[in-house]
C-alpha cells in the first residue's frame, strides 16, 4: 500500500473511532467541561474545532501542495480558533457530528488523491512551522489524539 492511501487509512479510520464517540454521547456529557484556562470549551466546543480547524487546514495544505507558502508569520492559532467558536456557536451537536463526518470524509478523499511524492512538498503549517505536506498530514489525526485523552479526562 502506498504511503498515501496508509495515512488515507488511517485518517479514514480515527475519524470512524470520533463519529461513535461523539455518536454516543448524552446531552450532559456534551456540556462537560474539557478546558477552562482562557475561554472555558466544552466537549461541543472540542467538536467545533475538529470541524473547523480541519476545514482550514487543508484548505492550507492544498494551496501549500498548488505552491503556496502556508500559513503567514503573523498567523495565531488562538484568534483564529476564537474566531471560528463564534462562526459555530449556533449549531447543535448533532450538525456539528454531521459537518466532521463531511470534513473528514472529505479529507480522506483527497488525502487519497495524493501522489507520494506529493507529500515531500513543503511549506509553514501554523503550529508545525516549515515542514512537509507528508507531517503536515499527519498531524490532522495526531492533533485529535491529543483532543481525545483531554476530552476521556473530562467525561470520567
Amino acid at each position: 500500500m502506498s504511503e498515501t492511501l496508509e495515512l488515507a487509512d488511517k485518517l479514514k479510520t480515527e475519524g470512524e473511532k470520533f463519529i461513535r464517540i461523539f455518536s454516543e454521547l448524552t446531552d450532559d456529557q456534551w456540556q462537560a467541561e474539557v478546558y477552562t484556562e482562557g475561554e472555558t470549551w466544552t466537549i461541543r466546543n472540542v467538536l467545533s474545532h475538529f470541524v473547523t480547524s480541519e476545514r482550514g487546514l487543508v484548505k492550507l495544505f492544498e494551496s501549500i501542495r498548488q505552491g503556496g507558502a502556508g500559513a503567514a508569520d503573523d498567523f495565531s492559532i488562538d484568534r483564529f480558533n476564537e474566531s471560528q467558536q463564534k462562526k459555530t456557536k449556533d449549531l447543535l451537536p448533532a450538525e456539528l457530528l454531521e459537518q466532521y463526518k463531511e470534513v473528514r470524509g472529505n479529507t480522506v478523499s483527497w488525502v487519497s488523491g495524493f501522489k507520494d511524492e506529493e507529500l515531500e512538498i513543503k511549506g509553514r503549517h501554523p503550529f508545525l512551522g516549515e515542514t512537509v505536506l507528508r507531517e503536515m498530514i499527519k498531524m490532522l489525526y495526531l492533533h485529535n489524539q491529543i483532543h481525545y485523552r483531554d476530552l476521556k479526562r473530562a467525561l470520567k
